[in-house]
């Protein structure tokens, strides 16, 4: 098990190139070369038109004919002459350049994923191949550890419930219900194979991130990512990870509402059961029984996660998060 955030260099949350060249193979049958198509870095520092290289090796023992490189730009991004034709033959052991012309426009504050993909289509012995690699930069600055991107109180003391708004109506977990339960700021949390941590902040002051697909950099690997949290409403949405190769997946993650449903929705795993909370005029609604969970989304374990991306759902309430085997 290890923990996600917390452990990162200042290079890594600033931002990478995560760069995924491709090898075409050949068709069945046939000797066709090896071609790697790869991307030079680009000036994302918009507005502005930034030149973008594509280079194409062949790294076969034949040479390659109707040489056709296509660059393809972040959705609404507009690239002058998208596809380029190479003339001639490139021979084996030989590597050409294409210059393309991409629109970036006024950078964004919050830290964004831009991608971009360059397809080689090419003839050689009578058969046509294509061949695929990528280039994901990153502009703004990712959250190096989950504390950092805390906005939502979610716990209170039972004596000073005003700052509680766990599910904007004003309403709280309680400080003294967690801690009945066995939970105080800074304990260690054992569950789905990860350790996980209580929020090690005081009553009142903010202990949660309300997901808004916010980014956290990342530098391990694993089975899955296990997240610790609650909803208050329908509290699903899709966390997408980001590898260091330039890979990506998309995966769904939901938690139950923080009471009165069935705390198995979503494949979740109730972790913290406390019989009432806070509202605004102190504890409340005992004999209903408020809950946290646990769950999880897989993971590629030969990858190595470079980049953590929550839900666009501001039911979702996440108070921790680690990678586990």
């Amino acid at each position: 098990m290890r923990r996600l955030v917390g452990l990162l260099g200042a290079g890594l949350a600033l931002g990478v190139a995560l760069v995924a060249p491709a090898a075409a193979q050949p068709a069945a049958g046939a000797a066709g070369p090896t071609v790697s198509v790869s991307i030079a870095e680009i000036d994302l520092d918009g507005p502005r038109i930034s030149p973008v290289a594509v280079t194409v090796t062949n790294g076969g023992s034949s040479g390659i004919q109707q040489l056709e490189v296509t660059l393809k730009a972040p959705l609404g991004w507009a690239v002058e002459d998208a596809t380029v034709a190479v003339s001639g033959s490139v021979k084996p052991g030989q590597s050409v350049t294409s210059k393309f012309l991409v629109q970036v426009p006024e950078q964004r504050e919050e830290f964004v994923l831009r991608t971009f993909t360059a397809t080689a289509s090419y003839k050689s012995g009578g058969t046509v191949h294509s061949v695929t690699g990528s280039r994901t930069q990153s502009t703004g600055v990712a959250y190096a550890e989950l504390a950092e991107a805390y906005n939502n109180v979610g716990v209170t003391d039972e004596s000073n419930p005003g700052p509680g708004n766990f599910d904007g109506g004003g309403n709280s977990f309680s400080a003294q219900a967690l801690e009945a339960a066995g939970v105080v700021p800074g304990s260690p949390i054992s569950v789905l194979g990860a350790e996980l941590t209580w929020p090690e902040v005081p009553a009142g002051t903010p202990n949660n991130v309300v997901a808004r697909g916010q980014t956290f950099a990342v530098d391990g690997s694993g089975e899955r990512l296990v997240f610790l949290g609650s909803a208050a409403g329908t509290g699903v949405g899709t966390v997408r990870i980001t590898y260091t190769d330039g890979t990506s997946a998309q995966q769904s993650l939901g938690f139950p509402n923080w009471c009165c449903t069935a705390p198995d929705q979503y494949g979740a795993t109730p972790v913290i059961e406390m019989d009432h909370r806070n509202t605004q005029a102190g504890p409340a609604n005992y004999g209903i029984t408020y809950r946290v969970f646990a769950n999880s989304v897989p993971l590629d374990p030969s990858r190595t996660v470079a980049y953590v991306t929550l839900p666009t759902n501001a039911a979702m309430h996440v108070f921790d998060m680690a990678l586990a085997d």
